[in-house]
């Protein structure tokens, strides 16, 4: 690399970890990501207007906790746009779905559902045995879950929901999730976003309800946990079961929901979500 394009592959390096960074967290502020990332206010802001410019960030309300200090205009907040999905997302997402329209054609819509449900089970097996010695409140469990999901690639994050930080009881969790490594396919087949959602209510020990998903044009994967009826560890599906929901009932809605509204794959939840912060619906 010469001299002359060290600056160029750095300054290219740091933009591609804004737009991570944003994927993971946003809506954020460019005063939060300067914090988090530890760059200057202004290179910031040269990146985000970069990634604008590019068409693969855009600008969203922030939350109301503490985005908007003071009187006059709130910060500025950005999230990752459909383009900026697109430039993270890998050329075996376009094989990957025509793989999957093969199968569906030659075996059917229930040959992907099963292929779905294999995939996630071996994920859900592997978080299974980690969350097993995660003994504390919902929480703690979904904080577990998070860790996990980040380090296969879905940018997870929680924000607590119902109630103000540090209440004794909160009505739940919203579990978003900035990046999907099958987001590609699942726009077709929501499949995958159903045995996910069904895979989290085992591990989480209580139907979650899904209220956006990336695969359906919003800028974060959302799922609301309930903590108001967390069920104990001790309760949770074991691991050998989890190709297939325990409750018959539970999969027929669920298959039902795949051919109308993918958003909403866990309808058998028992408690009423709140809105997603910063859905584009």
């Amino acid at each position: 690399m010469s001299t002359g394009e060290a600056p160029l592959a750095l300054e290219s390096r740091t933009r591609d970890r804004v737009l991570q960074a944003i994927s993971e967290r946003g809506p954020i502020t460019a005063v939060v990501l300067a914090e988090d990332l530890g760059l200057t206010a202004p290179a910031v802001r040269r990146h985000l207007e970069n990634l604008v410019d590019a068409g693969l960030i855009a600008e969203r309300e922030p939350a109301s906790s503490g985005a908007h200090r003071g009187r006059g205009r709130p910060a500025r907040a950005y999230v990752v746009s459909e383009a900026g999905h697109q430039a993270l997302e890998s050329d075996y997402d376009h094989l990957a779905t025509e793989a999957l329209r093969f199968l569906s054609a030659e075996a059917g819509d229930a040959a992907v559902r099963r292929f779905a449900e294999q995939r996630v089970a071996q994920l859900e097996q592997r978080y299974a045995a980690q969350l097993a010695d995660v003994h504390g409140s919902a929480g703690d469990r979904v904080d577990a879950l998070v860790a996990l999901l980040t380090q296969d690639g879905f940018a997870a994050s929680a924000r607590p929901m119902g109630g103000p930080p540090g209440a004794a009881r909160l009505a739940g969790i919203q579990l978003c999730q900035g990046h999907c490594p099958v987001q590609h396919a699942a726009r077709e087949f929501p499949q995958f976003c159903d045995a996910e959602t069904d895979a989290f209510s085992r591990l989480l020990g209580v139907h979650v309800q899904r209220l956006a998903t990336l695969a359906h044009g919003d800028h974060v994967c959302t799922t609301f946990v309930p903590t108001s009826t967390f069920v104990p560890t001790s309760t949770v599906v074991a691991p050998a079961a989890v190709a297939a929901p325990a409750d018959a009932s539970i999969a027929t809605a669920t298959s039902a929901t795949a051919r109308t509204a993918p958003m909403t794959a866990s309808t058998t939840a028992t408690t009423t979500a709140p809105t997603m912060e910063g859905s584009t619906r």
